[in-house]
């Protein structure tokens, strides 16, 4: 954030009309401001380190260098939430891999919900995944271990640590719930909620909620 208390954005995709009408909605609001716009995810790299940006929004296929590709540059500068049409399972399993905290489908979302991730990427409250992108990954992981012998759950929770109300919590977010959602379901406060989750990332050693999905159905990220 800058001095103003401003969120400072990168907008990076090689359409122009996508470009101008994230940067236009975003700074409608009154805290996020869009710093640089970038096509191709080489160009994006180097502008990332000269602006050094909260969050970068990244496509997935631009020219040059694509976006998942540049998202393990990217994400060791700031933090990526890929923002894009396509939502195959490999895409967003290896966009996760490669340091994405979230992922986001176009016409999934309103502009208040993205600037809201966008708010919460920054503050480490949340890791925005769309439900496609959420479904995805479950898919691609039961995909990538469907040859292998299923993880009994009783072993599964002994393996994590994780408590009897920890792993309700895990797999609510397996499902795709938000943590309001989850907050609900389980008559708890959106607080403790979050609390449980951030016991869940360390027991998992999974840096965000993305990780963790794909770490819990039975399939450890690389790398």
């Amino acid at each position: 954030m800058d001095d103003a208390g401003r969120y400072r954005v990168m907008v990076v995709d090689d359409n122009a009309f996508i470009r101008a009408g994230l940067t236009s909605a975003l700074e409608a609001t009154d805290d996020i401001e869009v710093v640089g716009e970038a096509a191709d995810g080489h160009r994006a790299q180097e502008l990332a380190w000269r602006l050094m940006p909260d969050v970068v929004l990244l496509d997935v296929r631009m020219p040059r260098t694509d976006g998942v590709s540049a998202a393990a540059a990217l994400s060791r500068i700031s933090r990526v939430i890929m923002l894009t049409q396509v939502e195959e399972p490999d895409v967003v399993l290896s966009a996760v891999r490669n340091g994405a905290v979230g992922y986001l489908v176009h016409n999934t979302f309103t502009v208040d919900e993205l600037a809201e991730a966008i708010r919460d990427t920054v503050r480490h409250r949340a890791h925005p995944l769309s439900h496609a992108a959420s479904a995805a990954l479950i898919d691609a992981a039961r995909t990538d271990r469907a040859t292998a012998p299923a993880a009994d759950p009783a072993e599964r929770r002994a393996r994590f640590g994780l408590s009897a109300r920890e792993v309700q919590v895990m797999d609510l977010i397996v499902r795709g719930h938000a943590n309001q959602d989850i907050a609900a379901k389980l008559f708890l406060t959106e607080k403790t909620v979050k609390n449980y989750i951030n016991r869940i990332y360390a027991k998992l050693g999974a840096p965000n909620r993305a990780t963790a999905i794909v770490t819990w159905i039975g399939m450890p990220p690389q790398g």
